[in-house]
């Protein structure tokens, strides 16, 4: 399988709800289960049936966070030599040519994707449309709303 790019911050994040799941979330829906048995009648007892529906919830979430991390290849924007050029994991500062709003955006993995915190998805029209740009270049991206033209004010690797 290919590798998916992460950042430290998004591979982090992901590590930590791993060890939530397994330590914490898990432990305390078997416990919910076995509380639930003791009830007796499994058939009509809905304290058990939400337990069994948590559980596999969060065992197959833990599934997911496994195969993620294991097909994660983790890239930290700090010890990227790209010299001044938009690749993953870089802060891009933008003026949009329509509004002359300027945004500020970084290019992450899809998981990590969260628009209202100014992180786009690498496979986002604007982040493919960005990458190996550098500071001062234009670039024009069809986004769902129409064209839209965007300066590149600055690149940065934090």
């Amino acid at each position: 399988m290919n590798k998916v790019p992460v950042t430290v911050k998004g591979a982090e994040k992901l590590r930590t709800e791993l060890q939530r799941l397994k330590t914490s979330d898990r432990p305390r829906i078997i416990q919910a289960i076995a509380e639930a048995r003791a009830h007796g009648d499994l058939s009509e007892n809905a304290e058990y049936h939400a337990a069994k529906e948590q559980q596999s919830f969060v065992e197959g979430r833990i599934v997911d966070i496994e195969r993620k991390l294991a097909n994660a290849q983790v890239i930290d924007p700090l010890r990227v030599n790209a010299n001044g050029r938009v690749v993953f994991g870089a802060t891009i500062d933008l003026i949009d040519d329509g509004t002359q709003q300027e945004v500020t955006y970084q290019i992450v993995g899809d998981d990590e994707a969260d628009i209202a915190a100014g992180m786009i998805s690498i496979s986002s029209p604007i982040a493919r449309a960005l990458i190996g740009k550098e500071a001062g270049e234009v670039v024009e991206v069809q986004v769902p709303g129409g064209l839209r033209r965007y300066e590149i004010v600055d690149v940065r690797y934090v």
